[in-house]
């Protein structure tokens, strides 16, 4: 244990202790967890063997429920539940005359609440499996889905990769016309090109229900229902699948931290309540999101959202989710007005929401016990201790977290400091600056870099040049030239330093020129910057292949070496003079050159291993958009001359501004030791 923690090693005890509890609760309530994460298969609808349906709701404060749709050509009176206890609803639908269901495939249906005041609500049932939008519509439309023929996956799930690198993706955006893109065009043109540049797994976003499409899918309607308006739920089983078949897992961005404040298509309000899934107002209000937040002290809730999770796994074929929002779920304050000093005080006391952190150690336990090879992952910009360790030590049970610290510092430098002016011991700090034993995902940008009001890496380097001054067939410009070579170190920096795994957004990794706008009033309704141009690529006469082509061979180098699995990085060199950094990790030496001015010969560099070095990737190399300065074929021998903290040392030549990775060669072959 951090001896720092030791102060508070009754709070992580206590918290071991409250989810013990619940899963004793389980265990005499319900049969244990196994059967209370499988209540999708009771509640919503359900066709039984003999055809009929059966139709389960929670709707506590509901005076009555009825059932309406295609099926009773909408009588809003016919087809009443019966109350049960805990606040559900049930209701049998015989099988028609013909022996088919009450219900048929791509209907659809309501549920008609009566509230003790009087009022008539029309709502999706939560547990929907598929809703749709008829065009101009404002409300989604509960559509039954019981396809005759489901799809069937083929592949087995892949191994949890020891190295992850991930490719985060958006469905919609994932295409050059100016539309939104599909299920389909995803399996078929975007899957190849990831498994190309060597990712082995994609973080899906935007895929639960959301009627919003501008809010980037974190704005949940339908908690059991992909979106629709990318294909069908079969469409988006055979995408996995098709993931699956080349060795790459999946990861779905679920938001259980908040949810719509929809009405007549989300969960709020469903049962006539200010409450239901949620705290009362104010305490189950986002007042920066405009949003709902879960009661995870309630059973009924905990029912709704493990097997929702469940869910996934099961019928999609996940392999484990980015849970969004943890810090707003953490804490009573959600982070709002919170500087997070890293003062372990701040992590403790009366500030922490025990009901939601036990709820997420509560799904960490069970995803990890039903799926042993579920990744998990926490976007916490709080830097909550134990986030990363084990329940049984009274951490959260996450397998990695968000190294949300770094992008942030590359925009800060990108867009306030002159290159002259880079804090290398800065940067090497907020690179390296993490909880020993808590794993992390390393990035240089991610989605929200990308979103209007700021900027990709790329524009904030090349910026207005990008439209003019990226071909192949002219000589680079100063600005251009500096631009794609900084963004070959910054993210190779990122990756060889910043964590255990990796991730890049859809398209930043060939440099994708603007930003990212989704169709709204502002912007009249513009699928302009809600896309990725992949069109790009499809020349080689324009740089964006250049960086391409790097970002694919940085994958293909740490799949061969594993630094991203390898013990942290060990940092022999940060000069801030000569702007010069060099590590070695995973039996890998990476040597940068910052400077934006300065070549050096005969630079002496520190290493652990003797023998001879051999150039392995190399940022200035031709087909990267480099000048090609260095001779591959040259070997660099060591000496027992100790340097830097290492034992021995050997002279390299240091082009400006690149980067060298270079590995041991014995024999005349490159191995890792």
């Amino acid at each position: 244990m951090d001896p720092c923690l030791k102060t508070y090693e009754k709070d992580f005890k206590r918290r071991y202790e409250l989810l013990q509890k619940q899963l004793f609760q389980l265990e005499e309530t319900e049969g244990g967890f196994d059967r209370f994460t499988r209540s999708y298969k009771t509640f919503g609808v359900q066709r039984q063997p003999d055809d009929s349906l059966f139709f389960t709701e929670w709707a506590p404060a509901a005076e009555a429920l009825f059932l309406t749709g295609d099926f009773n050509e909408w009588n809003k009176f016919s087809h009443p539940y019966t109350k049960k206890e805990f606040g559900k609803w049930e209701l049998v639908l015989p099988p028609k005359h013909d022996g088919t269901p009450a219900v048929d495939h791509k209907t659809k249906l309501k549920v008609v609440v009566h509230t003790k005041k009087g009022d008539r609500l029309y709502r999706i049932s939560p547990w929907a499996k598929y809703v749709t939008r008829e065009e101009k519509a404002v409300v989604y439309d509960w559509v039954h889905w019981d396809p005759p023929q489901p799809y069937t996956p083929i592949h087995p799930r892949p191994k949890k990769p020891t190295s992850l690198r991930i490719y985060e993706a958006h469905v919609g955006i994932a295409s050059s016309e100016a539309n939104v893109a599909s299920y389909a065009n995803f399996t078929i043109n975007v899957l190849p090109r990831i498994k190309e540049l060597g990712y082995n797994c994609i973080q899906l976003m935007a895929i639960m229900e959301h009627a919003y499409y501008a809010s980037f899918g974190y704005q949940v309607t339908s908690y059991f229902a992909a979106s629709s308006r990318f294909g069908t739920p079969e469409e988006l089983k055979q995408l996995i699948d098709a993931a699956h078949s080349m060795g790459i897992v999946v990861l779905l961005d679920v938001v259980h931290s908040h949810a719509s404040k929809n009405t007549e298509d989300g969960l709020n309000c469903f049962d006539g309540s200010d409450s239901c899934f949620f705290h009362s107002p104010p305490r189950g209000e986002h007042s920066l999101w405009g949003s709902r937040l879960f009661n995870y002290g309630s059973w009924e809730v905990l029912r709704f959202l493990l097997s929702n999770l469940r869910w996934w796994m099961e019928e999609y074929c996940f392999d484990g989710f980015r849970f969004d929002g943890v810090t707003s779920m953490l804490y009573h304050h959600h982070g709002i007005g919170s500087g997070f000093s890293g003062d372990y005080s701040e992590y403790f006391g009366l500030q922490v929401d025990e009901d939601s952190l036990v709820y997420l150690m509560l799904a960490n336990h069970i995803l990890h016990t039903l799926y042993p090879d579920c990744i998990t992952v926490a976007e916490d910009v709080s830097g909550m201790p134990a986030l990363c360790r084990g329940v049984e030590e009274g951490g959260l049970g996450f397998d990695y977290r968000l190294a949300m610290a770094i992008p942030d510092k590359w925009i800060q430098i990108l867009k306030e400091l002159k290159d002259e002016d880079w804090d290398i011991g800065d940067i090497i700090h907020t690179l390296t600056n993490r909880r020993y034993g808590e794993k992390c995902i390393a990035y240089a940008e991610s989605h929200d870099q990308a979103l209007v009001g700021d900027k990709s890496l790329a524009f904030w380097l090349m910026d207005k040049e990008m439209y003019t001054n990226m071909s192949s067939q002219i000589p680079m410009t100063a600005i251009i030239d500096r631009g794609m070579q900084l963004h070959k170190m910054i993210r190779l920096l990122t990756h060889g330093l910043g964590g255990e795994g990796y991730l890049n957004f859809i398209g930043n990794e060939f440099g994708h020129p603007e930003w990212l706008d989704f169709p709204r009033e502002g912007n009249n309704q513009s699928y302009h910057y809600a896309r990725r141009q992949f069109n790009l690529l499809d020349t080689d006469q324009l740089r964006y292949y250049q960086l391409y082509a790097f970002d694919r061979d940085m994958n293909r180098a740490e799949e061969e070496y594993g630094w991203l699995a390898a013990p942290p990085a060990f940092v022999s060199a940060k000069h801030e003079e000569d702007k010069v950094i060099v590590f070695d990790r995973g039996h890998v030496v990476f040597i940068f050159n910052f400077h934006p001015s300065k070549s050096f010969q005969d630079y002496r560099v520190a290493v652990e291993a003797p023998g001879k070095y051999k150039i392995k990737l190399d940022s200035d190399e031709d087909q990267y958009g480099g000048h090609g300065r260095l001779d591959h074929n040259t070997e660099f021998y060591t000496e027992p001359r100790p340097f830097n903290g290492r034992p021995n040392s050997m002279q390299v030549i240091l082009q400006r501004p690149s980067f060298v990775v270079s590995d041991v060669l014995r024999n005349v072959s490159i191995h890792t030791k």
